[in-house]
């Protein structure tokens, strides 16, 4: 199949009944919209039955709606602006009851996230860790965050963690001039997928340093590129980013290589507990 469906519809248009061109018309002009829409809300929206958007999704070849529906969210995922996010988001979030809301939608995606991770390539990327002789871990935007975080904490476990500045438009390169085979490149990016994070992803990789991507699927940049990408749901229909899935993940690679290194990562924590305690670093409660 087209992996386009806008431009399937388009091209089966002549061959729908009344009621499929209404549905096509809608989602050809409301898109951004119709991809988060359920069957029935779908149907209600356009004035045709639920049943008829059921039976429209299997007239473009797939096996129900939630395909159809998965296509078109593949296909827009890095394409929404923040403009349409918004307006998306106006139509699906309940504004009485957005905690709920928004906290069951991270629930969702860190499900999905556990059901569809691939263990061997979390394992793989876990022995590189491991193994590299130096890491370079680079983000952009709001994946920085992530970014961040995991080196601080590969940092406490091993010496040779890099955080990749990127300000501007040459110090990523100048940071990565040495970077080499025996070294590790781990670049996280998610929708809407920044252009620099994918150059850079290349960059490491023409070095001949391992290569990493932690994105959210195989629509991402980072797919054919890195040697190996580990896939965490980041779906946030509004302005603001879900990064909820993704961070999880991330704290599941830094605990699986710390429970590798347990003599060494002991060591380490009973040396930092001592300077510390020697420089007031934390408050300590009064008896």
């Amino acid at each position: 199949m087209d992996k386009d469906i806008l431009s399937v519809m388009l091209k089966e248009t002549s061959g729908f009944s009344k009621g499929q061109r209404m549905i096509a018309k809608y989602i050809l002009e409301n898109y951004d919209k119709a991809a988060f829409m359920t069957a029935g809300k779908l149907g209600k929206t356009v004035g045709v039955s639920e049943s008829t958007v059921v039976r429209f999704a299997a007239e473009l070849g797939y096996d129900g709606y939630p395909g159809m529906r998965k296509a078109l969210q593949e296909m827009i995922r890095s394409r929404l602006t923040s403009v349409q996010r918004i307006e998306v988001a106006k139509d699906l979030i309940d504004d009485k009851n957005i905690l709920s809301s928004v906290l069951n939608d991270d629930v969702d995606k860190l499900q999905a996230t556990l059901e569809e991770i691939d263990q061997e390539s979390f394992n793989r990327v876990v022995d590189s860790i491991i193994a590299a002789r130096k890491i370079y871990i680079s983000a952009l935007r709001t994946s920085r965050i992530l970014a961040d975080f995991m080196s601080f904490y590969l940092n406490l476990l091993r010496d040779g963690v890099y955080l990749v500045q990127d300000n501007g438009p040459a110090e990523m390169y100048e940071q990565l001039m040495r970077i080499g085979e025996g070294d590790l490149y781990i670049g996280f990016t998610f929708p809407r997928y920044s252009s620099r994070a994918a150059k850079g992803m290349a960059f490491a990789k023409s070095c001949g340093a391992s290569t990493v991507g932690i994105t959210d699927s195989v629509n991402s940049p980072f797919y054919g590129v890195a040697d190996t990408c580990l896939f965490a749901k980041s779906e946030m229909v509004s302005f603001v980013d879900s990064l909820v899935a993704p961070l999880s993940l991330v704290n599941a690679l830094v605990l699986a290589a710390g429970s590798r290194s347990k003599d060494a990562l002991s060591d380490t924590f009973k040396h930092l507990e001592r300077v510390w305690s020697e420089n007031n670093v934390f408050e300590t409660s009064e008896s």
